[in-house]
């Protein structure tokens, strides 16, 4: 091992050994401070970052005071861990990462690092996004925005920077806000921190581009990154506001997140339209989608005549109120925190709801008039078109926040829902069919749809429509499988060894590393991975992010990225079946596992 550290590092001794012994060392030490330096690290010791001067100020100073004021110059504020290339030994080269830090050095070590001219190299590249993705954790995006001027604005006292450096100094930060605008795209769009410091940064910019006309490029980049924020009016941002106080906390309570947690008209949600109080149809709608219009596709879905229905809030206390076919029906039942249901008019037109049994005594089993590869093909590009409205952030967001995740995961959550109702709906179709010979026929059917949206790389489907056939209730229908053929059961082996959670799903994850992309992950696992490293791991430690822990969040999270490098083909389903958009789209489905089981009982009774 090589500790090359006289060029960055000072050590400050524990409280338990001599106070002010700081330890500096070459890659050309003996091994024997290389052993001091290990037990320096088991007494607690630290790495306090100093640029050479520092260091060699500190050196001069005497036992009595030197290892405090060496603290005082570095601030003990960044820990950093050189690391080797894998080159062979003439060419290897040694670089620092960032083990820890408040978030203000570990932005300034990252603005050091980053070149202009040049490529960046992968290792700086990575810094650059895992600091991107993560800040979130550990600074609000003002904090941010107000740090970056701060670095931006920096004055240039007693001539320590000659124009070149200053002029560095500054399209470094350019870059790095391009890259955050970059890679947050419209998330950023309505932050009010964000559109103020942009409006500030770019008339600095316009100040300087006289002084430094190497940034009149940058100044061309930002006219483009304000263009996305022209339609927004907003006041003038100071950057002498005093910066607000760090604390060791994830900024939950940030201004941006307030404004993603109310409604807006044009978000989409998963309404749960009840058709009796455990059986409801999932219409994927806008928020001012009006009652009629959800109406005409819970009719649809029920097959029953949308004259003869009505649409109903029900609060939890029992009121009921029923809903014209202009309102909107969905911001009424957020308004009012209740249920919508769907009546059925008599003659008189009084509000009658229906039964558990009713609703089903004609219905007939649509999905064994459809191509499987067709249907198979429509759950993928449904799930697609959530997948690909995923946020990277939507994932932070629901690892660290406690409290009101889903103001900040709307798209993440959808997902997760519809896996939630895909299994549901298996069981749902399995448990409603009464005939023992179209159950056996939907089982097949299903299993052949399963291997399907396996070859279509939609896992999050594949999953769904596994484990809603190894659901409890559907898995003791002895009767069902006894006339499952062979080559199905075989086949649905194969299919379920996919989904063994045994070596960490080993399984799933070799397969899906096979797959090439564009693919669509099993939604659920992938939060787990980023859940397991959260939990197993301080986010602040001694007061200093932990930002180890960032990084290997930030490379989970970036999984996302390779499953998106393209996008799904044009293959769309055969025209033949006009109903299989509508009927994959609001899957009708039972919510309630002890309905599913007396159902189950029902069709094939316990011996």
């Amino acid at each position: 091992m090589s500790w090359d550290c006289g060029f960055k590092y000072l050590f400050a001794l524990s409280p338990t050994l001599k106070a002010g012994v700081l330890c500096k060392l070459q890659g050309r030490d003996d091994i024997g401070r290389i052993e001091l330096v290990q037990k320096l690290a088991r007494e607690n010791c630290q790495f306090l970052q100093a640029d050479r001067k520092a260091l060699e100020k500190a050196e001069q100073v005497d036992d009595g005071g030197g290892g405090e004021r060496a603290r005082e110059a570095a601030g003990a504020a960044l820990v950093l861990r050189k690391v080797w290339s894998r080159s062979p030994a003439p060419e290897r080269r040694g670089r620092y990462v960032v083990v820890s830090g408040t978030p203000e050095k570990i932005l300034e070590h990252l603005l050091s690092d980053l070149h202009l001219e040049a490529a960046q190299d992968k290792e700086t590249e990575t810094l650059l996004d895992d600091f991107l993705l993560t800040y979130t954790v550990f600074m609000t995006t003002d904090d941010l925005c107000q740090a970056l001027l701060r670095h931006y604005c920096a004055k240039n006292h007693q001539g320590k920077e000659d124009d070149s450096d200053v002029s560095c100094r500054k399209r470094k930060v350019l870059h790095l806000v391009s890259q955050w605008t970059s890679l947050y795209k419209d998330w950023l769009h309505e932050d009010e921190h964000l559109k103020q410091f942009l409006k500030t940064i770019y008339r600095n910019v316009l100040d300087d581009v006289y002084e430094y006309p190497i940034l009149e490029k940058d100044l061309k980049e930002f006219q483009k990154i304000l263009g996305m924020h022209r339609r927004h009016t907003v006041d003038e941002y100071s950057p002498h506001r005093k910066n607000k106080t760090f604390f060791p906390q994830f900024s939950v309570k940030e201004n941006w997140l307030q404004h993603r947690g109310t409604v807006n008209e044009t978000e989409e949600i998963f309404c749960r339209v009840y058709i009796t109080e455990h059986s409801y149809v999932s219409v994927k709608a806008q928020v001012s989608t009006s009652a009629q219009e959800i109406l005409k596709i819970v009719a649809e879905k029920i097959q029953y005549p949308e004259e003869e229905l009505a649409l109903v809030t029900v609060s939890f206390s029992g009121e009921k109120h029923a809903l014209q076919p202009n309102d909107l029906a969905i911001s009424k039942s957020l308004e009012s925190s209740s249920r919508m249901f769907v009546y059925r008019k008599d003659l008189t037109d009084s509000l009658s709801p229906f039964s558990e049994n009713e609703e089903l005594q004609q219905r007939s089993v649509r999905i064994l008039g459809i191509n499987t590869w067709d249907l198979a093909l429509e759950l993928t590009n449904f799930d697609w078109s959530l997948f690909n409205a995923i946020h990277e952030q939507e994932l932070i967001y629901f690892t660290f926040s406690r409290q009101g995740s889903a103001e900040n995961t709307e798209n993440l959550s959808l997902l997760l829902q519809r896996c939630n109702e895909v299994q549901l709906w298996v069981a749902t179709e399995i448990l409603l069919c009464s005939q023992l010979c179209k159950r056996v026929q939907l089982v097949k059917k299903f299993i052949k749809i399963a291997a399907h949206c396996k070859a279509q790389r939609n896992l999050n489907s594949f999953f769904a429509i596994v484990m809603g056939l190894n659901t409890a209730s559907v898995s003791r229908l002895s009767q069902t499988w006894e006339k499952i053929p062979g080559k199905f059961k075989k086949l649905f082996t194969e299919l379920e060894s996919l989904t063994d959670p045994s070596l960490n799903h080993k399984a799933y994850r070799d397969a899906f590393k096979k797959m090439k992309s564009p693919k669509i992950p099993f939604m659920p696992l992938l939060l787990k991975d980023v859940t397991f490293i959260h939990e197993g791991n301080k986010t602040f430690l001694d007061n200093l992010v932990n930002f180890e822990k960032l990084h290997m969040i930030a490379d989970t999270v970036r999984s996302l990225r390779h499953c998106r490098n393209n996008q799904f083909g044009n293959e769309v389903p055969s025209k033949e079946h006009h109903e299989l958009k509508p009927y994959v789209h609001h899957l009708h489905v039972i919510d309630n596992q002890q309905v599913l089981f007396e159902l189950s009982h029902r069709i094939e009774p316990r011996a």
